[in-house]
């Protein structure tokens, strides 16, 4: 199976489909992105490109090749000149980086430590809030 992202005009994911590997394949059984790209494009029309379900955060999941730097999900950016998918700003503060095609803050969020302590981003002061202790599964209150 073949995952295919569908790209308006703003380079944001409106679409993601599955097809079959044949989809992609040559009369030699070669697959090539390019043919399932204009096999969604016969179909559904649009600009189409490939994503894998086994990319995330720049790194294949089994140690293979990662493609386009995250999996794509609607509403997600696609960047043409990095040839990445990456995930909507979560705050304007927050900063995209490679090569993992994350948001990052422009704080470190602090060290859980051994309670794993629960900490949200305050964008009005730019800080890390704790907001809860957890002891193993049971919230401190």
């Amino acid at each position: 199976m073949a995952h295919f992202a569908q790209i308006d005009e703003n380079n944001k994911v409106i679409n993601v489909i599955v097809i079959g590997d044949s989809d992609c394949q040559d009369a030699t059984g070669v697959e090539h992105e390019s043919i399932g790209e204009q096999y969604c494009k016969n179909l559904f029309g649009g600009v189409w490109k490939k994503t894998s379900y086994n990319t995330y955060i720049g790194r294949h999941v089994s140690g293979g090749v990662p493609l386009r730097g995250n999996f794509a999900a609607i509403g997600y950016t696609y960047d043409p000149e990095h040839d990445v998918f990456y995930p909507p700003q979560p705050f304007p503060s927050w900063t995209i980086s490679g090569p993992t095609w994350q948001w990052t803050a422009p704080v470190p969020k602090p060290d859980a430590g051994p309670e794993m302590n629960l900490y949200a981003w305050n964008e009005e002061t730019k800080t890390w809030d704790f907001t809860i202790a957890m002891h193993g599964n049971v919230a401190a209150s």
